[in-house]
């Protein structure tokens, strides 16, 4: 079959992608250029300067705080989205599988939540984990003393609205791979003999992996600039890289330092999902070897 090749010099090609490059460019790299820029500049008695200098990056460079959260949210980032897809796992196969009868009826409760005010749930976390809130309050009943857990404003809060507030990204992202994977690849295998649980692992959950690698893609790019958990739920105990932006520009009003720690933040989730793409390229060409060299 002969395959067609595209040019830029195509002009019907150049307006098919014109307005998606405009929205980019607008919305996107004009505001990354900008930030850039700042960053070379100075503050004056709490006003910009333009400067044109390397005083912040060296500011940034040189101060251990700002890597120690940096450090932080690429921890909490990382614990966060092995947790989504733990949980979200077991969520979109039953989904999938299991509980179609009820799929659409689970979707619309996961869609309604996800939907609903972050600020409302978080909020509504925080009246949960209280220490004379429900949850102490059940475990109260039960025999616990009164305030028995103090979760809340802490990291262990911080984690739970994380994981509450992103984990329909990895359900749908997984459900969706499931629901296309091919049934009689599944039956094929349990006629070759295969129990559910091998067929699960050696079927079901490779032909998954897309979905899994693009929803632990989401969580971690959102988990490095969430702002309401640690600030809410964490009680600022623990801060993370979105609330120290916040501080830059707000409370200090030093506009090129949060510029320059915005450009951090960008940089840091380039680098990681440069590196988990490369490890999944290398895990994927030596599948690949050793399935070449399984046919030889």
């Amino acid at each position: 079959m002969k395959r067609l090749r595209k040019s830029w010099r195509d002009p019907a090609l150049i307006l098919a992608v014109a307005p998606a490059g405009l929205l980019m460019t607008a919305f996107f790299v004009v505001p990354l250029v900008m930030t850039a820029l700042l960053s070379f500049q100075g503050t004056k008695y709490y006003r910009l300067v333009w400067t044109w200098n390397l005083d912040v990056w060296s500011d940034v460079f040189s101060q251990a705080h700002y890597w120690t959260i940096m450090g932080r949210t690429v921890w909490m980032s990382g614990l966060c989205v092995a947790l989504c897809v733990i949980l979200g796992l077991p969520i979109a196969y039953a989904m999938a599988t299991r509980l179609k009868s009820l799929e659409n009826h689970i979707t619309i409760l996961i869609v309604f939540a996800f939907l609903t005010d972050a600020v409302l749930k978080t909020f509504g976390w925080v009246l949960f984990l209280d220490r004379t809130g429900v949850f102490n309050g059940m475990l109260t009943l039960v025999g616990f003393p009164p305030g028995a857990t103090d979760l809340l404003f802490g990291p262990g809060a911080t984690m739970i609205g994380m994981v509450y507030n992103l984990l329909p990204y990895t359900i749908f992202t997984i459900y969706l791979s499931m629901v296309r994977i091919d049934r009689d690849l599944i039956l094929a295998a349990y006629d070759a003999g295969a129990s559910k649980t091998r067929t699960f692992f050696e079927v079901t959950l490779p032909l998954a992996r897309p979905g899994i690698y693009a929803g632990a893609i989401l969580v971690f790019v959102l988990s490095l600039g969430v702002f309401l958990e640690p600030k809410v739920m964490g009680g600022g105990t623990s801060p993370m890289a979105a609330e120290l932006i916040r501080q830059s520009f707000e409370t200090r009003v030093n506009w090129p330092l949060g510029a320059a720690l915005t450009l951090v933040v960008i940089g840091i989730g380039m680098v990681s999902l440069g590196l988990a793409a490369l490890v999944v390229r290398n895990r994927l060409q030596g599948q690949d070897l050793q399935g070449q060299g399984g046919q030889v």
